[in-house]
């Protein structure tokens, strides 16, 4: 094992970066504002590309779309002036020959560019009129007699904020590299050396010079994809760092005792003799694996993952009943208002006959009401409170809470999840916890995300739920989508009309909703239409929602509130204006709102055109397929594992370096290392987290 200790002088975690020559407050911010504070935060910010500098392309080799360094003569140059004006320069290597375009330019610089002049020029190779051309290439003039030498290693492309160009990056780099290569203790192995051996990775200080600077022979497919060992050092490190993170916050939660709740099961046979259908193979199983947890006096940690329709709700019932068995009581949290009151209502049908009656606590609830109801849980008198993140207000105290309940955890910020478990510790004891998602995550992602859970996936749907046939149409053929919606409905059935999120404004989302709703209202009369969004009042909503439940709409114009918990069998056409703005897991979701009767059910995602090259692929991968668990791992390809499960917003688990589906041959090396390090080094355990989490890893604190 490396030695873990160096001198403070040279420790790069604890130089700042101001420290570096050039650095003074004005880039010190600006590089804060990326999260780069020390030497060694500035060396993990690794190139997003590079671009090859190592060699000479003749004129005649130049291909379109390649950016590509070369050198030549300038043979003319004129000032154009027609509709655009520009400065035009005509390159020669003796060969061949090429344009040189500047839309923005200044006569000096045009004056600087004579016949005769040998420059040496780096851009894009691009088709123009009459021949290939560079569009404002980067350029310097050379001495054809002593010509400056050609860069030793591929150029880096970093990441970056306003005001830091690329060529403040290399030169804050090179300095970086330069101290590193001057002492091996600077930047310490954390990980075992027979491991690195085994593998044949590069050391960490090999690793970095490496994807830096990279030799001119690499393979360009390689570093394009991250294949390369140097990469596969970095990324296995960082998951390492972040199981381990995750292990301590499992042991943490060991140490813990939770009630053994293991009741007489009355409510639970009697809830399912009243409920007209029976469970699945895969909810039995799945309802026998939580209530196994719930008997034990360690705090369940379960992940229960299902795709749309699969009957999750049913199973998190059957585990809040043991728990009230038992005598404690169950907290269940929504992440809106609208799915809240939704789970109330839904719990109200199935429970009432129990003499359970839930309790439902938001943000808006105000006086003698919220007064009364705060009473109820902290006296032990409701059994089961629904609410959204109102439930760990500070003025919120349950008497013998034993099960927390959250659904739609991706909505969360881990901070949340931690502050409502917290409502129920008492001395040592804190409450078991069932966290819901209907976001199908690849077992990658979820292995290397929650990996302080358990994890239980309800893989089984229901019998007699067909599938979604899903088409794409343009909204220039919107008056043939409203003409089928007419027939559609006139047969006796019923549609929702979705209106997506319009610039990230709730308010302009749900005016679009009106818009939608009053031209619909007049395109077709002959049909009841009914509206919901969230700026509604809930018993507005309320209304309109019993109404179309109750067969009074035909039509139902909505948002996205509509996304999760609205069951209405008899609903079986779907109309999605702009698909294109939201992700596919989202739009999976509201399209689950659909084929839960026996018609067929249909799908239409009305797109604006021209759509990009990405939309069109995840509209094709909507129309080909309805196994969220495939959607769930495209939507990682393309949107990243931050946007999937909302960590962008709620400051969750997020990497550097490594990607789960990438890197998903490391995960389970880098599970048995973790191991490894806690039982035989657990003195790297700390270092290491700190070096690729710092202080994110408090999110694990209960």
């Amino acid at each position: 094992m490396a030695s873990t200790t160096g001198s403070t002088r040279t420790r790069l975690d604890a130089i700042p970066v101001d420290r570096l020559r050039g650095v003074a407050k004005r880039m010190t911010e600006r590089l804060a504002r990326l999260g780069i504070t020390t030497v060694q935060d500035l060396l993990f910010h690794l190139p997003l590309r590079y671009q090859d500098r190592t060699r000479l392309v003749p004129i005649a080799d130049l291909r379109p779309g390649v950016e590509a360094l070369v050198e030549g003569t300038v043979a003319a140059r004129e000032i154009a002036q027609g509709p655009r004006r520009m400065l035009k320069v005509w390159l020669t290597d003796g060969g061949s020959g090429l344009l040189l375009r500047f839309f923005h330019f200044s006569l000096r610089q045009a004056a600087a560019l004579p016949a005769g002049v040998r420059l040496r020029c780096y851009g894009e190779v691009r088709q123009g009129f009459q021949s290939l051309e560079m569009v404002h290439p980067e350029y310097r003039r050379v001495a054809l007699a002593e010509p400056p030498p050609l860069a030793g290693a591929l150029t880096p492309i970093y990441p970056t904020t306003e005001g830091l160009q690329q060529a403040s990056w290399r030169a804050l780099t090179d300095q970086a590299l330069d101290w590193l290569q001057g002492d091996v203790a600077a930047l310490p192995e954390l990980l075992p050396e027979a491991l690195l051996a085994r593998r044949r990775l590069p050391s960490l200080a090999e690793a970095l010079f490496f994807l830096h600077r990279p030799p001119p022979d690499v393979s360009e497919g390689d570093l394009r994809e991250r294949h390369h060992p140097a990469f596969h050092r970095l990324a296995l490190e960082e998951l390492v760092a972040h199981q381990l993170s995750l292990r301590r916050v499992r042991r943490r939660q060991h140490q813990c005792r939770a009630p053994v709740l293991d009741g007489d099961g009355g409510l639970r046979t009697r809830l399912l003799a009243g409920l007209p259908f029976a469970l699945t193979g895969a909810q039995r199983r799945v309802g026998e694996e939580i209530a196994v947890d719930l008997r034990r006096s360690r705090p369940m940690q379960r992940l229960l993952q299902g795709d749309v329709g699969t009957g999750k709700t049913v199973v998190a019932m059957l585990a809040a009943l043991q728990a009230i068995e038992a005598g404690h009581q169950v907290a269940l949290m929504a992440p809106t208002e609208l799915l809240s009151e939704q789970h109330q209502r839904n719990l109200a049908g199935w429970l009432g006959p129990l003499g359970i009656e839930p309790l439902w606590l938001v943000g808006r609830h105000k006086g003698r009401g919220r007064t009364a109801s705060l009473e109820r849980i902290a006296a032990g008198e409701a059994s089961l409170v629904v609410g959204t993140h109102a439930l760990f207000q500070d003025d919120v105290a349950f008497a013998r809470l034993g099960l927390v309940i959250i659904d739609e955890q991706h909505r969360f910020g881990v901070h949340q999840r931690m502050q409502l478990l917290a409502k129920g510790r008492v001395v040592g004891q804190v409450p078991h916890q069932l966290i819901m998602t209907a976001t199908p995550i690849p077992r990658s992602l979820a292995m290397t995300v929650y990996a302080d859970l358990d994890l239980s996936v309800i893989d089984e749907r229901p019998p007699g739920r067909k599938p979604v046939t899903t088409v794409a149409v343009p909204d220039s053929r919107r008056d043939e989508v409203i003409e089928r919606v007419r027939a559609f409905c006139t047969e006796g059935r019923q549609a929702y009309w979705v209106c997506t999120l319009i610039e990230e404004s709730e308010a302009l989302q749900c005016q679009a909703a009106e818009d939608t709703a009053r031209v619909l209202a007049e395109s077709l009369p002959d049909l009841r239409i009914g509206l919901v969004h969230g700026r509604l009042k809930g018993a507005e909503r309320d209304a309109v929602m019993g109404r179309f439940v109750a067969g009074g709409l035909d039509l139902l114009v909505a948002t996205t509130v509509i996304e999760v918990g609205v069951d209405v069998p008899s609903a079986s056409l779907m109309i999605v204006e702009n698909p294109e703005r939201l992700g596919l897991a989202q739009l999976h979701q509201l399209r689950g709102r659909i084929g839960r009767g026996v018609n067929a059910s249909h799908c239409v995602l009305l797109y604006h055109a021209p759509l990009s090259e990405l939309a069109r692929t995840r509209l094709g991968l909507l129309r080909e397929s309805d196994d969220g668990f495939a959607i769930a791992r495209k939507d990682l390809e393309l949107r990243g594992p931050g946007e999937v499960l909302g960590t962008r917003q709620t400051g969750a688990v997020q990497f550097r370096i490594a990607d789960p589906l990438r890197d998903e041959a490391l995960l389970a090396e880098a599970q048995q290392i973790a191991d490894a390090m806690l039982a035989d080094h657990p003195e790297l355990v700390g270092p290491l987290i700190a070096r690729w989490l710092g202080g994110r890893e408090a999110y694990g604190q209960v």
